[in-house]
């Protein structure tokens, strides 16, 4: 009798406002609940998307010591390969997330990284361009899974209260992954000729080799969802289950008149647009960074640690935006705060020349701006997203259609437009015009449905948020 209604309290909490209240009832010490789920969810996806970005951009140091000339790269090829990774990584990424919720998370994840481990090395031993390209298509198609996946999987554990603050914290492994990788490249660079390999090919076999034991710890450490996850007991999984309005049956399979009626709101549209307009600017500084730098007169390794700097701004600024923004539970001003530094860093690069400090300053603002608005503009669309079936098809259509931005990205700095890059800034620039145009847009389309939802009595109208 006192465990039927002990789970009827627990089934009460989805309609609870007070989590004071729902402690008291189910007896679960939330915070408690709170912090064991921290601690087991996000540091091992974090780890894996360090890895994973790392493998995607470590080409882009590459590309600054002997890679072009032992490879004989000439003309736009290197933009190529740079574009190559972004084929399969658009197309899979919504297949992907049905399979990683058909064979479960730490199955199917630590399956990619152990793949996408084994390409990264091959990597280091290629002869050809044709090679490098083989590589880097495979690495798409292997790491298609790990962006999309990993959000999808974070939003089932979180309320929206609490998800600002876990998406930025996943999304701040780009700029771990941005700043350590330029001082694992500092001190690669100085591995030329160790046993025969130039250095750049020590970027791709060391991070591949450690890629791998990634692989190999995640298929132990990962978290599966809510209801399959074995370290909860039956009482605190009803109760996260509840609390984050995600209690369904395992009856979750994704058919394709899903798709069709998920496509119907044109909000889905804008949560596209949102992450393409940001996702250029994106990958374009963290591919082009090194390049940019080096044009202000740096030698390699001194290009490779003046890459650092203005990823651990972005993080420190991303993690005090996400803080704020989970206290007032409101995203659009923080994107909109993201969006301003961003067009005032490419003012910045557009208008000033030769000189080593502003433009140096205008990069900071620039990754300051983009990977801060980024964070919030993930978190905002999926936690706008009901259930498994909006979750994972619009966690992957998001990062699919957005990562369209990775294969713009590549051709936005060529080196025909060194050392000023205006064509570069001018396309960053419109993104950013783009982004804001989309976000306010998107914006009032969750405004009216909120308030038709309250006029009506919708529970969605407290789903909803800004």
């Amino acid at each position: 009798m006192m465990e039927k209604e002990k789970e009827t309290n627990i089934s009460a909490l989805g309609s609870s406002s007070s989590s004071q209240d729902a402690d008291i009832i189910s007896g679960i010490d939330e915070a408690k609940l709170l912090r064991r789920i921290d601690f087991r969810v996000l540091p091992m996806l974090f780890t894996i998307y360090v890895v994973a970005f790392l493998d995607r951009v470590n080409v882009s140091n590459a590309l600054t010591m002997k890679m072009p000339e032992e490879l004989g790269m000439t003309g736009q090829q290197p933009n190529i390969a740079l574009t190559i990774f972004f084929i399969p990584y658009i197309i899979f990424e919504i297949p992907s997330n049905i399979l990683m919720k058909k064979l479960n998370p730490h199955i199917w994840l630590s399956l990619c990284i152990l793949g996408f481990g084994i390409i990264m090395i091959g990597q280091g031993f290629v002869k050809t361009v044709g090679g490098l390209y083989a590589t880097r298509f495979f690495l798409g198609l292997l790491e298609a899974g790990i962006f999309p996946g990993s959000f999808y999987l974070i939003s089932f554990w979180y309320k929206r209260e609490e998800a600002q603050k876990r998406f930025t914290v996943y999304w701040s492994s780009v700029m771990a992954a941005g700043a350590f990788g330029g001082l694992l490249a500092t001190a690669i660079a100085k591995m030329d000729g160790m046993l025969g390999h130039s250095n750049w090919r020590w970027i791709f076999i060391l991070e591949g080799i450690l890629t791998v034991l990634v692989g190999i710890a995640a298929f132990f450490l990962v978290s599966d969802f809510p209801r399959e996850a074995k370290w909860l007991t039956e009482e605190e999984r009803r109760f996260v289950m509840a609390k984050t309005h995600t209690d369904e049956s395992h009856q979750v399979s994704v058919k394709f008149k899903d798709i069709i009626e998920f496509f119907k709101d044109p909000k889905q549209y804008l949560g596209g647009l949102m992450y393409f307009s940001i996702v250029t600017p994106v990958y374009a500084f963290s591919f082009f960074t090194p390049t940019i730098v080096r044009t202000l007169g740096y030698s390699v390794v001194q290009t490779q640690l003046h890459s650092v700097p203005p990823f651990a701004a972005a993080l420190v600024l991303c993690l005090i935006m996400a803080y704020i923004s989970d206290k007032i539970n409101l995203r659009l001003p923080f994107i909109l705060f993201g969006y301003a530094l961003l067009i005032v860093g490419l003012a910045i690069l557009l208008c000033i020349h030769h000189k080593f400090s502003p433009q140096y300053g205008g990069i900071h603002l620039v990754l300051m701006g983009s990977l801060g608005a980024g964070a919030s503009i993930v978190c905002w669309y999926l936690m706008n997203l009901k259930g498994h079936k909006q979750r994972s098809i619009g966690s992957g259509f998001m990062i699919s259609f957005g990562n369209t931005g990775g294969i713009l990205a590549p051709f936005t700095f060529l080196k025909k437009d060194a050392p000023n890059y205006e064509t570069g800034y001018s396309i960053c620039m419109a993104m950013a015009v783009l982004g804001i145009a989309s976000s306010v847009t998107y914006g009032v389309l969750v405004w009216r449905e909120k308030k038709a939802a309250r006029r009506n009595g919708d529970e969605d109208a407290e789903f909803l948020s800004l």
